[in-house]
């Protein structure tokens, strides 16, 4: 299991999140993970927005950041979201 971080590149507004540090196996698994914690479960790179408060999953940038440790499970460790 791998700790990314996922972001997006555009600008942000009220009510929506920016970024998020997530556990997933792979980069492509990162990318379907949204900040709050929800999995998209169709693998549409090109959807749209999910609820107004994040981007397509081909829009999302992904780094790895580090290599988790045995227990921790896929998803979300910490998001950032700009509250209006």
């Amino acid at each position: 299991m791998n700790i990314y971080l996922i972001s997006r590149p555009d600008s942000v507004d009220y009510d929506e999140y920016d970024s998020a540090v997530v556990a997933a196996e792979t980069e492509e698994q990162a990318r379907f993970i949204h900040p709050s914690g929800n999995i998209q479960p169709e693998r549409d790179l090109d959807a749209q927005r999910w609820d107004g408060s994040w981007i397509a999953p081909s829009r999302v940038d992904v780094a790895l950041i580090g290599v988790a440790g045995p227990n921790i499970q896929a998803g979300v460790i910490c998001a950032s979201f700009n509250a209006g």
